[in-house]
């Protein structure tokens, strides 16, 4: 959810505090630009002259990759230009005010289109079904269309990384498919280009972010107030794990960028039929028979055990 709040005391905070504040949050600013930088260099998404539509939807997520990108526009090597663009879905008590108010106050080119899918979504499914995946729909066929007449290059949207990780697990649990969400794609048309630039981040750093820049947060009442939807019940089973496991989530974004056809049952993207005694193995494939490597990590510190000699 995109709720984010934070409760400000009355009493100032001392000049130490204040201080070390400051610098946690200098440190997330560095790390999130870090991230979302190396993610757009890794998958070639932001190129020359592009222009990227940013879509703002008034969420933590949104406004961070805004932020971002904001700020790898003055610092980047390349020019590219930016316009944010939000899709007022005229849902019941949607302050059409505050994203208006926020773009100019920054000075950043915008646009608002205006195209009541709330009716449609409330009147095609039917009460107590998730309304996600049609107002996905037709939410990403007005902005690819929009796209295409403002004569945008990219499409960026705000998902991170712990939604590829979610995404992941909903296709393996629901769907039977090994299939996460791509830091960049091409429309089924062909037409548009979509990237995701925060895919290396984390939402709890973005909440965190999100707190301390004070954005204007609008909360989704069509999506947001659906405690049934099975990404809610995946996001509590990945919460539990890294909470007894720490670490968890980073080893397991990993495994997305670490894939080993050959050792997976996918003959359409391996070519098992025609295997043989003869053939190579992939590199970290088939490791039964190597030495096994019992060495730490390098970023890993272990204490050796004390040793007691018995005779």
């Amino acid at each position: 959810m995109n709720h984010v709040s934070s409760t400000p005391s009355d009493i100032p905070a001392s000049p130490n505090v204040a201080n070390d504040n400051g610098k946690r949050i200098k440190k997330l600013a560095t790390k999130l630009r870090r991230k979302t930088g190396q993610a757009i260099a890794d998958f070639n998404m932001i190129e020359e002259g592009d222009k990227v539509m940013v879509c703002l939807s008034g969420g933590k997520d949104s406004y961070t990759m805004l932020d971002m990108l904001l700020h790898m526009q003055k610092s980047a090597p390349i020019h590219f230009s930016i316009i944010a663009v939000n899709l007022d879905q005229k849902q019941p008590g949607f302050p059409e005010h505050v994203l208006p108010n926020y773009l100019e106050n920054l000075g950043v080119d915008y646009a608002i289109i205006e195209e009541d899918t709330y009716s449609i979504v409330v009147d095609k499914v039917p009460e107590g079904k998730t309304t996600c995946s049609l107002c996905s729909r037709l939410r990403r066929g007005i902005l690819y269309t929009n796209a295409i007449k403002m004569g945008v290059t990219k499409i960026a949207l705000g998902h991170h990384r712990d939604d590829m990780l979610e995404t992941l697990f909903l296709n393996m649990f629901h769907t039977g498919r090994l299939k996460s969400m791509p830091p960049k794609l091409t429309s089924d048309d062909g037409k548009n280009v979509v990237i995701r630039p925060l895919a290396y981040c984390s939402e709890q750093d973005i909440a965190d972010y999100s707190i301390h820049m004070g954005f204007p947060i609008i909360p989704c009442n069509l999506c947001g107030s659906q405690e049934n939807l099975q990404r809610k019940q995946v996001k509590l089973m990945l919460e539990q794990w890294n909470s007894q496991f720490p670490g968890r989530i980073e080893t397991m974004f990993k495994a997305l960028q670490n894939v080993v056809p050959s050792h997976l049952a996918d003959p359409k993207v391996f070519n098992f039929k025609d295997l043989n005694e003869n053939d190579l193995g992939e590199t970290n494939g088939d490791t039964a028979f190597d030495p096994l490597d019992l060495s730490p990590p390098k970023d890993v510190n272990i204490t050796p055990l004390p040793i007691t000699r018995i005779d």
